[in-house]
C-alpha cells in the first residue's frame, strides 16, 4: 500500500500462477464494479466461465449478483464521482436488460 495525501491506496500488483508472475490490475471501485460485471455476464451465459471454458446460464446466480451491483449503486450514492456513478448507472442498465431477455 501507498500513502497519498493521507489516504492509504491499492498499488498495482503482482502474482504468481502456475510460475508464471502476473501483473494484477490495481483494486479500485471500478475494478471492483467491472469484476462483479464480469461475473453476471458468465452467469447469464454471455461469455465463458475461465474456470470450465463453457458457457453456462445461471439465472438465479445472475439476478443475484445484479441485485447485488444494484444494492452498491444504493449504498453509495452521493459518495461517488461522476465516472464511478455513470459506470454503475450503464453496467445496471445493461445487466438488467440481457437478464430480461433471458428469462423471456
Amino acid at each position: 500500500m501507498t500513502e497519498e495525501k493521507g489516504t492509504k491506496t491499492k498499488t498495482d500488483a503482482s502474482a504468481k500462477i502456475s510460475g508464471l508472475t502476473v501483473q494484477l490490475p490495481q483494486i479500485n471501485f471500478s475494478t471492483f464494479v467491472f469484476s462483479l460485471n464480469s461475473s453476471a455476464l458468465v452467469q447469464l451465459g454471455m461469455i465463458e466461465d475461465p474456470a470450465t471454458g463453457k458457457k453456462e446460464k445461471n439465472l438465479p446466480i445472475a439476478k443475484q449478483t445484479i441485485d447485488l451491483i444494484g444494492m452498491l449503486q444504493e449504498k453509495t450514492q452521493g459518495n461517488l464521482s461522476e465516472d464511478e456513478s455513470q459506470l454503475l448507472v450503464h453496467i445496471l442498465y445493461d445487466l438488467r436488460m440481457m437478464y430480461v431477455k433471458e428469462i423471456k
